[in-house]
């Protein structure tokens, strides 16, 4: 194989891969070779709109997702673990399209932080894929929807937007839920499932730092404040609003305070909430049991 010469050539192989396994391994390699000096700080590369995308999952609009419906049936719990592998599966794209688009307005250590991002979200996906099989599933064996990619391509102009979206909206979302998701299946007795998700739930908090901090570098750059800044992109790009419950304490070690995200004005034109649309997961309200 052809060792990669810049951080935007490997970015790519990463986004045109389709097959799962061949996406993990060039996520890692290109992960690997940036750690250990190979590639160049130079992104010459135009980044697809869309990357590939393997033949299965089957990809769906959002609203036309079947429901799992409620109950603890080996089925339900498999739809739910392969929907959380399509997030990771997704998230992979999502780390290597930031750097391969925005890493030229970025100190290196931008790309340190994201070639990080996008190596955890490969391993995120094996784990979970993983667990499928050995669960007699497979990625790929039911529909899922690119409703996360459509979050990128609505941010793709602006390397702010994205930052504000992606980490600081999506996955801090995920900072919100997994816990309460880590309890349900440890109450099912799928203590594998749950010790999964409790390692993805802390990568999370410093994927959601990450962007935290790249977004207030960003403002600086522009000189625009943080929170105001944060709260019009997020008006702007993101139909399905905020709305609690929110893990106060999680969010706050990412660093993205109350100031950011309470008081927002919440947004009513979508029917569903954005993290039922990712997962097909009801939110239980603030402090009710899982």
């Amino acid at each position: 194989m052809v060792e990669q010469s810049s951080v935007g050539a490997a970015v790519l192989s990463v986004l045109q891969s389709a097959d799962p396994s061949a996406k993990v391994m060039a996520a890692r390699r290109a992960a690997r070779e940036w750690r250990m000096g190979r590639l160049a700080h130079d992104f010459h590369e135009t980044m697809p709109e869309m990357p590939a995308r393997p033949d299965q999952p089957v990809l769906l609009n959002p609203r036309d997702m079947p429901r799992r419906g409620t109950g603890t049936s080996i089925p339900r719990r498999i739809a739910l673990i392969h929907a959380l592998a399509h997030i990771e599966f997704v998230a992979i794209d999502l780390a290597f399209d930031m750097i391969g688009r925005f890493g030229v307005e970025f100190p290196p250590e931008f790309t340190d932080d994201w070639m990080r991002v996008g190596a955890e979200e490969a391993m995120h996906f094996v784990l979970l894929d993983r667990r499928l099989r050995e669960m007699d599933s497979f990625y790929g064996a039911l529909p899922a929807h690119d409703g996360l990619w459509d979050a990128a391509k609505q941010t793709a102009h602006d390397a702010s937007a994205r930052l504000a979206i992606v980490p600081m909206v999506l996955e801090a979302r995920g900072l919100d839920i997994t816990l309460q998701t880590v309890e349900r299946f440890k109450q099912q007795g799928d203590h594998l499932t749950a010790k999964v998700l409790n390692r993805i739930y802390q990568d999370e908090i410093n994927h959601v730092f990450f962007g935290t901090k790249w977004f207030e570098y960003a403002c600086e750059r522009i000189n625009k404040p943080p929170h105001g800044h944060w709260r019009q992109l997020v008006k702007t790009h993101f139909k399905g609003g905020l709305k609690p419950p929110f893990n106060d304490s999680a969010r706050r070690a990412a660093g993205l305070t109350q100031e950011y995200y309470y008081g927002i004005e919440l947004l009513t034109n979508m029917n569903l909430h954005q993290d039922q649309r990712l997962t097909g997961e009801k939110v239980p309200p603030k402090n009710s049991t899982p």
